[in-house]
């Protein structure tokens, strides 16, 4: 049992900010079972220690809903798009994850810098290799983060060293469902790649074993750039459109999180819509590979459930902080400039609604208690903007604009 005081930020019902300013939140066993004002709980739990944050912003910890862990070594690698960057860099570093050592240094790495800008729970891809997986999950486990992941399955146009077969696929994420699924905060997610890089007989095999653990998520990449498109068409001529070739797989279903989803037709967005399907917006990662723009307000007032997400290494920042404040640069370019509600909703409890994850990503009573502490006077010119907003949702714009990982202060995990 603890408490933790500051000023207390979550969402209601309608999706709109709730706010207590001076707040207490009281965390038992890693669930939120108290919010209220100090004298009342400190009655209800007079031998709970307090950590008191003052003014700072007590908030629910972010998700990024779509995140490469590997590519940790080559965010910020210069001048490709994305079928070059997979081509050029991509690749070649997550060949080297064949080796269980490196696996674990590097994932460790990539929890650390998540921890340090505020990311609790996150959707990740491992590589093809189960043993990626394997040390993802152990290092997550490790400290206390929630997790989905799983096995990259790709079986075409690739380097040998990274292809695998659809039933090689299947055997291997069968065998990390079975070891890791639902044990502690951990979950899987079948991955496939993207449709290019596997053959109709893998995603069918992923199918298959969506159908004997129907409670597993899928993560895959959709209609992030043109050329992919264009690709698409070629391989699949059969299919409509590129959703097509994964309706026709039958993977788009509820707990289906496509990334990226730039470029869709009316068709496509309705399909996604009926299915329950997510879509993931990575906005530092399509302005940095020059993917397109994300129509995200528009797709927001049709319904999509939609999720934000860094996409390290085409994107180039692990703060959802940056992210939020890509994502409202890419909607001021559409011509519709997102409000904040939208922008920090899809960072938290948004997004975890989208990857399925229950009691995740509120400030709220039987909430996980992942929360982080945001102090605006960590810098004098978000003290000083904060100081003067006329309103809590001005000052959280400010806060989501300004902010970066020095102002995350501390990240509690459940």
């Amino acid at each position: 049992m603890k408490l933790i005081q500051g000023h207390l930020v979550g969402f209601d019902d309608d999706r709109q900010f709730t706010s207590h300013r001076r707040g207490v939140v009281a965390i038992d066993g890693g669930r939120i079972v108290a919010l209220g004002e100090l004298a009342t709980l400190r009655a209800d739990y007079p031998d709970a220690p307090l950590t008191d944050h003052g003014d700072a912003w007590v908030l629910p910890g972010f998700v990024d809903a779509h995140v490469h862990y590997p590519q940790l070594g080559v965010i910020a690698s210069h001048g490709r798009e994305l079928l070059e960057w997979l081509t050029d860099y991509t690749f070649p570093e997550e060949m080297r994850f064949h080796d269980p050592a490196y696996a674990r240094v590097q994932a460790d790495a990539f929890w650390d810098e998540l921890t340090r800008n505020g990311t609790t729970s996150a959707a990740v891809f491992s590589t093809v290799h189960p043993v990626s997986a394997d040390a993802l999950f152990a290092s997550a486990q490790a400290r206390g983060h929630r997790v989905m992941t799983g096995k990259v399955m790709m079986d075409r146009h690739c380097p040998p060293a990274l292809a695998d077969t659809a039933q090689s696929a299947y055997d291997d994420s069968e065998s990390l469902i079975r070891r890791w699924h639902g044990v502690d905060r951990l979950d899987y997610a079948l991955t496939p790649r993207f449709a290019p890089t596997s053959t109709p007989e893998q995603l069918a095999a992923c199918a298959a074993l969506w159908d004997c653990y129907p409670d597993v998520a899928l993560q895959t990449h959709l209609s992030e750039n043109r050329a992919e498109i264009d690709w698409v068409k070629q391989l699949f001529p059969g299919s409509q459109d590129y959703v097509g070739v994964y309706e026709d797989a039958g993977l788009v279903r509820a707990r289906s999180l496509f990334g990226h989803a730039i470029h869709l037709n009316e068709r496509e967005r309705a399909v996604l819509k009926d299915a329950g399907a997510a879509l993931v917006h990575c906005p530092t990662s399509n302005l940095f590979l020059g993917s397109g723009l994300f129509e995200f307000q528009a797709l927001l007032e049709a319904g999509q459930s939609i999720a934000l997400a860094t996409d390290v290494g085409g994107g180039t920042s692990f703060s959802m902080l940056a992210t939020m404040k890509a994502a409202y640069q890419v909607s001021a370019m559409t011509g519709r400039a997102l409000d904040i509600e939208p922008l920090w909703y899809s960072a938290t409890l948004g997004a975890a609604r989208s990857l399925g994850w229950a009691n995740v990503g509120n400030l709220a009573l039987g909430f996980e208690a992942d929360l982080i502490v945001i102090d605006p006077a960590q810098s004098p010119v978000l003290a000083q903007r904060v100081a003067r907003a006329d309103s809590l949702r001005e000052a959280l714009f400010a806060t989501a604009i300004l902010a970066d990982d020095r102002h995350v202060v501390q990240t509690y995990l459940a």
